[in-house]
């Protein structure tokens, strides 16, 4: 299939080569190096140049073009995929411009800013103390049903079903809410973090506004 290709790319190009020698009134030679460095002339442009690349040379020996050898499919695949790479990057760009616009729109000052920070910090401990206050009221509950589920025991009376499922239920609400507990709190200080960066990165860019 390779040689079918260049084979159809050569034909194509010794046409093009005639019609503007024709036009011209002048005859084109091509120049070119094999695979050892030997230097070839010929009137007709082969398959090898093609693979090579090659000089195009007019009636009085002067190069007139040069043409790049044919690359190979992985050569145009990792092209294609540097090519990919910048257009990403580039796109990156393009958006972290977007948002630096929008941010010192949306904060004109540094205590605006700091401001929505501190009010998103605020919301996460007033979430955090909600569930802290439902725990305690949980774990309550939860440490009273199952004294009066021992008192059952120890008398010898079976612990009823519906009291086994309030104790089940209080369990899993305990371990649900001390889970979200801790994700809040890793999240509010993920957060701090993030908005320490956020804050030099605006300070970063109002002091290259100034400039």
């Amino acid at each position: 299939m390779r040689t079918i290709v260049l084979a159809s790319a050569s034909a194509l190009l010794v046409l093009v080569a005639a019609a503007h020698g024709a036009d011209s009134g002048t005859h084109n030679r091509y120049k070119w190096r094999d695979a050892q460095g030997n230097l070839h002339f010929d009137d007709a442009l082969p398959v090898e140049a093609l693979q090579f690349g090659y000089d195009v040379m007019n009636a009085s020996g002067i190069v007139v073009k040069h043409v790049e050898r044919a690359r190979t499919a992985e050569e145009l695949k990792a092209d294609d995929e540097a090519a990919a790479r910048k257009a990403a990057e580039k796109h990156a760009a393009d958006e972290l411009a977007k948002a630096d616009q929008q941010t010192i729109a949306a904060y004109p000052t540094e205590n605006e800013l700091i401001g929505s920070q501190q009010a998103q910090i605020s919301m996460l401990e007033q979430n955090i103390h909600a569930t802290e206050v439902s725990l305690q009221s949980q774990e309550k509950s939860l440490t009273e049903m199952l004294s009066h589920a021992a008192d059952l025991d120890r008398t010898g009376k079976p612990v009823p079903p519906s009291l086994q499922s309030q104790i089940d239920v209080l369990r899993r609400n305990v371990e649900q809410q001390k889970n979200y507990i801790a994700t809040k709190q890793k999240e509010k200080e993920a957060a701090g973090k993030r908005f320490e960066v956020e804050l030099t990165h605006y300070r970063e860019l109002r002091a290259k506004a100034a400039h």
